[in-house]
């Protein structure tokens, strides 16, 4: 697509404003928000793994940048209740390479789950990073297109005058990802508009090689159910994570808010805020979205996304880790009650 700025090529990005708008130029419709029909993967299929044992909490991987001992310290405590560590390549910092990171989660004795982004990587610099992952021994990958980089100025690590790749798109690193044997984990995200091509864009990414989704926030499972329906008619099989979105604060609910192709219920985020004990509210709430978002057809994990607290990196790791724990418990209690005699 030559009008998009990305590169696209099988359908939109999860950037898309809800104007419509590109989210790299605001005065640039989305070309598929424009009439532009969703491409079918027209290229090779690879003998893509399946996943395996996928992940019941996937745990975003909140800390700072290029800090190993908050890594160490937070990735210890979001173990004690989650499946995998979903490492982040986020766009207002230049952390440490995601090889690197994944190499100190794996001493750990943590489950690496890595984004890689087109953003800032060419192709070749891609496939070296998705070989050193494979030589690690890393099972699952987040392929993304990336969201815009930010301009220079307080709360990012990205030198001026950054330029940005878009060298391949989420569905094109998918299939070199898969064709590594790697689980080639796509991203959907069905609040963001144009919501009548998404399903069609991850059946794309599904063809290309994607074993696994990772769906962004919506403001209540109906939602995704919809879109679940739509993805099935579309000929998408693959499992699916569910993002819970946590919070326990305004400033971290308005966090997760402020990112592109995300919706939260704003119910339950009154319920967090105003109520006496906003930790305690924030848990209840995150188990009780993961629940409902469990027991849809077609999802397999979820992912408990944002930094959760406003308190500092490793309180907020033990927050999200009671979360785990509570939703580990409550779905095996759900598994044995189900259990024939």
């Amino acid at each position: 697509m030559i009008s998009c700025p990305k590169r696209m090529q099988y359908g939109p990005c999860g950037g898309v404003r809800p104007s419509g708008a590109c989210e790299l130029d605001e005065a640039l419709p989305c070309p598929w928000t424009s009439g532009s029909p969703v491409l079918a993967w027209d290229g090779p299929e690879p003998d893509a793994p399946a996943v395996v044992d996928p992940p019941l909490v996937l745990s975003d991987l909140s800390v700072p940048a290029r800090d190993p001992a908050t890594l160490r310290a937070v990735a210890t405590r979001l173990a004690e209740g989650s499946d995998a560590l979903l490492v982040a390549d986020l766009h207002d910092r230049a952390d440490f390479p995601p090889t690197m990171l994944a190499a100190q989660l794996l001493e750990l004795g943590t489950r690496p789950w890595v984004t890689l982004t087109c953003r800032d990587r060419n192709r070749v610099v891609l496939e070296q990073e998705v070989i050193g992952l494979a030589a690690l021994g890393v099972g699952g990958v987040l392929c993304v297109t990336g969201d815009s980089r930010p301009g220079s100025g307080a709360g990012t690590t990205v030198g001026a005058g950054a330029t940005q790749v878009f060298d391949l798109d989420a569905t094109r690193l998918a299939h070199l990802v898969a064709s590594a044997g790697l689980v080639a984990t796509a991203t959907v995200a069905p609040a963001a508009p144009p919501t009548a091509g998404r399903a069609a864009a991850l059946a794309a990414k599904q063809a290309a090689g994607a074993r696994l989704v990772v769906s962004n926030h919506v403001a209540s499972p109906a939602v995704l159910a919809d879109f679940l329906t739509a993805g099935r008619a579309a000929g998408v099989t693959v499992p699916v994570v569910a993002g819970v979105a946590v919070f326990t604060d305004a400033r971290t609910a308005r966090a997760l808010a402020d990112l592109p192709g995300l919706d939260l219920d704003p119910e339950a985020v009154a319920t967090v805020v105003d109520a006496d004990d906003p930790v305690e509210a924030g848990i209840e709430v995150a188990v009780a979205e993961a629940r409902a978002l469990l027991a849809l057809d077609g999802v397999v994990g979820v992912n408990l996304s944002g930094v959760g607290s406003s308190e500092g990196w490793v309180p907020a790791a033990d927050l999200k880790a009671e979360v785990g724990r509570r939703v580990r418990a409550a779905h095996r209690a759900e598994s044995e009650a189900l259990r024939p005699g």
